[in-house]
């Protein structure tokens, strides 16, 4: 395989991976319905950088620690999944503490997560993710050609992904300002807190209770 015909099939993997919906693309719709589509959008480039990470730690050869080491992975595991569930549950406790305040005011909810926090909170929620690091190490060289330096083409294929990312929950983001109205309404966004709250959850105790990489 050529150089220029291993970044094209890398790119088709890439972008059928980023599409399909998940954690993050459940994060990034969340965040543009109750907080704001700039910070959606933040916590999108949150999760494009952990890939970016990733794809660092595995061309130094830290991702196959993780791969190889049961207590390695087993401690990240249990980080991510505490994560997830704190997450979860901190969707949940917010949305009745906002609504209490607005019912007690008579004014709207406050926004919540600025973009800052929001890019933060979708990198920990990419990095804590022992999964993502072990897809990775066995992802990323099966794309490596021969007669090329291994690290440096990693690298490469990790930023054409974070790119990639970028520009998917760039459109992701921009097509919620077409339902923004719907999606705004206290019902509508209270709901849609809940659901993406039990999903977090539900996806940390997953993770917990997963042994298999």
């Amino acid at each position: 395989m050529t150089p220029g015909g291993a970044i094209v099939a890398f790119v088709v993997a890439a972008l059928l991976l980023t599409i399909t919906p998940g954690l993050d693309t459940a994060l990034v719709l969340r965040t543009a319905v109750a907080d704001s589509r700039r910070a959606a959008f933040a916590a999108g480039c949150g999760v494009c950088a952990g890939c970016l990470c990733w794809a660092g730690l595995v061309a130094v050869g830290v991702g196959a620690l993780l791969a190889a080491s049961e207590v390695a992975y087993a401690l990240l595991r249990w980080a991510g999944a505490t994560y997830l569930v704190c997450l979860g549950a901190a969707l949940l406790l917010r949305r009745t503490r906002r609504a209490t305040v607005a019912a007690a005011t008579g004014s709207p909810p406050p926004r919540g997560a600025q973009p800052l926090d929001a890019f933060f909170r979708g990198l920990l929620t990419n990095l804590l993710n022992p999964k993502v690091g072990v897809f990775y190490v066995s992802f990323l060289p099966q794309f490596v050609p021969g007669g090329v330096a291994a690290a440096p083409f990693m690298l490469m294929l990790g930023a054409v992904h974070a790119a990639i990312g970028v520009a998917w929950f760039g459109l992701l983001v921009a097509a919620t300002g077409s339902v923004a109205t719907l999606l705004a309404r206290p019902r509508v966004a209270a709901t849609l807190d809940r659901v993406t709250g039990l999903a977090f959850i539900a996806f940390g105790v997953r993770l917990a209770a997963s042994s298999g990489r």
